[in-house]
């Protein structure tokens, strides 16, 4: 054996050997570790409570969630100096107050104030002090979020299928104590589809036979606010603005109620849309709130009407057709081919 293969045995000896002698302290070592990550977590969330004003929480069983002035504990902490984060209260129980509509302007805090609200129920659950004056928070089993718009290009699925999908696997899985947090839920398809999915889902929340999940629904479809009347424990609530001079002012404060506007051509303008284009979008908007479309009406009108939402009530001449195919249908004495001649028939006056 050479001189230089002595060495590397050696050294492979020395160190099968310390590692031997070390394997007795990974346990306590890791262990350690652990202890120390836990009480570095423990410290951050008491330098935050007591340098931001946080508060502890208190926990009931009776599916209440009673926030004070609650804040975004993200969004706090990065605001300039000296400008303070307009706080909200929000109320949720299983017995008045279980679903809340909520509208107002682009740009206005509807998606922070869903945010805070996870946030504050997640944090409470975790043992830490939250951002409000005073929080009473019931446990909850599952947040269900629905917050923001992404694809899934890999799979070929569209933003509006991954919503779908989303959506989907909340109703299929919510339970007595879920919190729910949706935002803008159909605004990926077309305005009379949007409604009716987003309606649809709102009813069966509401009428869910064996749960009554606490839910805040943020949308743009003022249609909605109608759904108040009709549901026992839907409320409306709004992101409150203020308008001179032509400009929208946000004042991010949640008021009872809901909007009817949502200042997206005031948006526009902010972002530096050419004026041409804004004063035309005025113009086209004023013409279409004072000449709403049958198919808007018809949207409505099924909003108004709780689980009548139809397919048949659209005042719409391809709409007629197709009932009037259905309706000369003898269905006992249709076979198999007399069936698909049918569909071919009602495929060629959509496509018409």
């Amino acid at each position: 054996m050479s001189a230089d293969e002595q060495i590397l045995t050696l050294e492979q000896q020395i160190f099968a050997e310390l590692t031997a002698s070390l394997l007795e302290y990974v346990a306590p070592v890791q262990g350690n570790a652990a202890l120390a990550a836990q009480l570095d977590c423990l410290l951050c969330f008491a330098g935050l409570a007591r340098r931001r004003g946080w508060v502890r929480p208190k926990f009931a069983d009776s599916g209440v969630m009673d926030i004070i002035q609650g804040r975004h504990p993200v969004i706090e902490e990065m605001l300039p100096v000296g400008e303070r984060y307009v706080a909200n209260d929000v109320f949720l129980d299983q017995n008045e107050q279980q679903i809340i509509i909520l509208t107002g302007p682009n740009m206005s805090g509807k998606s922070a104030l869903l945010r805070q609200t996870a946030l504050m129920a997640l944090m409470a659950q975790m043992g830490c002090y939250v951002p409000a004056q005073s929080a009473v928070i019931s446990i909850v089993d599952k947040i269900f979020t629905r917050v923001g718009a992404s694809d899934n290009i890999s799979q070929g699925e569209s933003t509006f299928m991954v919503e779908m999908q989303e959506a989907a696997s909340i109703l299929n899985n919510l339970s007595h104590n879920s919190l729910i947090l949706l935002d803008e839920i159909g605004r990926g398809t077309s305005t009379y589809d949007g409604i009716s999915i987003a309606c649809a889902m709102i009813e069966y929340i509401h009428n869910h036979p064996a749960a009554r999940a606490k839910t805040i629904f943020a949308t743009h479809y003022h249609e909605l606010n109608d759904m108040a009347e009709k549901f026992a424990r839907i409320k409306n609530f709004s992101v409150s603005t203020r308008e001179a001079a032509g400009r929208v002012v946000f004042l991010r404060k949640l008021t009872a109620g809901g909007s009817a506007h949502s200042f997206g051509i005031h948006v526009a303008q902010m972002a530096g849309m050419p004026r041409v284009v804004t004063d035309r979008a005025a113009e086209i908007l004023k013409d279409l709130e004072r000449k709403p479309s049958p198919r808007m009406k018809a949207v409505v009108a099924a909003a108004e009407n709780p689980m009548q939402l139809s397919f048949f009530e659209i005042d719409d001449p391809v709409v007629a057709q197709i009932r009037l195919h259905l309706h000369n249908l003898d269905l006992n004495a249709l076979t198999p081919i007399d069936a698909l001649n049918k569909l071919n028939e009602i495929q060629r006056v959509v496509n018409a």
